[in-house]
C-alpha cells in the first residue's frame, strides 16, 4: 500500500457525492496534496483528472498515482488560482478544492508549519516568495499586529507583535519553537485547550502564501472553467476561508441584497452563474471526527454551474 492509498482526505465521501464522477468526464483537483481526492475520483469512474499543487514535493509524490492511471491523470505544479491558465482541459465537469495546509506539509517539521515540532520558520506551500521568518523579522510592528488580528483572529495581536519585535531585537527568529515560545508568553491559555500559538501561526501561514487572495482567484477561475451542470466542491478549515467561499457563492447564485424600493434603483443584476447545492455548509460526521480530529473544523460548500456567463473578476 502506498502513502496515497493510506491517506483519506477530510469529507471524502461527501465530496465524491457532490461531484458524482461519471465515465468520460473531466475533473480538476486544485489542491492535490496527498492525492486523496484525485485517487478517489479516478477510482470512481472512467474519467480524467487534472491535479494541481504549488508544492513540488506533492507533485513528485504523485508519480506513483500517475504510473497507475497513465493519461487519465495530468499533474501540474502551480497555483490553483491560475487553474484556467494551467489546465489543458476546458469545460470541466467538476472541481474540488481542499483548502489550507496539507497533511504531508504540516506533519513535516522541516516545512515549518507546526508549532508542535521545532523546525525552520518557513510555512511556504511552494518554494517561492516570503517565508514566515521574513514576515516575523522584517515587517513593522503595526503591520505584523494587523495581520495577526485579521488573518489569525487573535485578539491579543498587539501584545504578540510587541513580543515578537522585542525578541527579534536580540536575534532573528528562525525556528518554529522560538516563535511558539514567544507567542505563548504573550497569550493566555484558553479554557478550550487550544494552544496559544495556534492563531498566530495560522495568520503567518495565510500571509506567507496569500491564501485568501489565492482563494478569490481560484473561485473566479473555477467559474470560468466549469461547464453548465459542473459542480464546485470546496472544503475549508477556518472561518475566513469559509466566509469567502460562502460570500462568493451567495453573490454568484443571486443571493445578494437586491436593495430597497425607497432607494435609487441598482443596475440590473447579472444572471446567477451558480446554483447552491444545500443552503448551509456541510460538516463532517462524528465518526469521521473521531478518526480524524482535523475534520472537526471542516466545512464543505457545493454549487452547480449554470448556463449563465461568468461574472468576471471584478464582480
Amino acid at each position: 500500500m502506498t502513502a496515497f492509498d493510506a491517506h483519506v482526505p477530510v469529507m471524502l465521501a461527501e465530496v465524491l457525492a457532490a461531484l458524482a464522477p461519471k465515465d468520460g468526464a473531466v475533473y480538476l483537483d486544485g489542491t492535490f496534496g496527498a492525492g486523496g481526492y484525485t485517487r478517489a475520483i479516478l477510482d470512481a469512474a472512467a474519467c480524467d483528472v487534472v491535479a494541481i499543487d504549488r508544492d513540488p514535493d506533492a507533485i513528485a509524490r504523485g508519480a506513483a498515482l500517475k504510473a497507475r492511471h497513465g493519461a487519465r491523470l495530468t499533474l501540474i505544479e502551480g497555483r490553483f488560482g491560475d487553474m484556467d491558465r494551467l489546465s489543458p482541459a476546458r469545460a470541466l465537469d467538476g472541481i474540488a478544492l481542499d483548502l489550507g495546509v496539507s497533511s504531508p506539509q504540516i506533519d513535516d517539521p522541516a516545512r515549518g508549519f507546526s508549532f508542535r515540532s521545532d523546525g525552520p520558520l518557513d510555512m511556504r506551500m511552494g518554494r517561492d516568495g516570503l517565508s514566515a521568518a521574513d514576515i516575523v523579522n522584517d515587517w513593522p510592528e503595526a503591520e505584523l499586529a494587523d495581520a495577526i488580528f485579521a488573518l489569525g483572529e487573535e485578539r491579543h495581536s498587539r501584545r504578540v507583535a510587541r513580543g515578537i519585535v522585542a525578541a527579534r531585537a536580540e536575534k532573528r527568529i528562525e525556528r518554529t519553537g522560538e516563535l511558539a515560545r514567544i507567542v505563548r508568553a504573550c497569550v493566555p491559555r484558553s479554557k478550550d485547550g487550544i494552544d496559544p500559538a495556534t492563531r498566530t501561526f495560522q495568520a503567518l501561514r495565510i500571509a506567507a502564501n496569500d491564501e485568501l487572495g489565492e482563494l478569490a482567484r481560484g473561485l473566479a477561475a473555477a467559474e470560468r472553467l466549469l461547464k453548465p451542470g459542473g459542480r464546485l466542491a470546496v472544503v475549508s478549515f477556518h472561518s475566513l476561508e469559509d466566509r469567502a467561499v460562502k460570500d462568493f457563492l451567495k453573490r454568484r447564485s443571486g443571493g445578494e441584497d437586491r436593495g430597497s424600493r425607497h432607494l435609487p434603483a441598482k443596475a440590473a443584476p447579472q444572471a446567477p452563474s451558480f446554483a447552491l447545492i444545500g443552503r448551509k455548509g456541510a460538516k463532517a460526521g462524528e465518526a469521521e471526527i473521531a478518526r480524524n480530529p482535523r475534520a472537526r473544523s471542516a466545512t464543505l460548500r457545493v454549487a452547480e454551474r449554470t448556463a449563465a456567463p461568468a461574472w468576471g473578476a471584478a464582480a
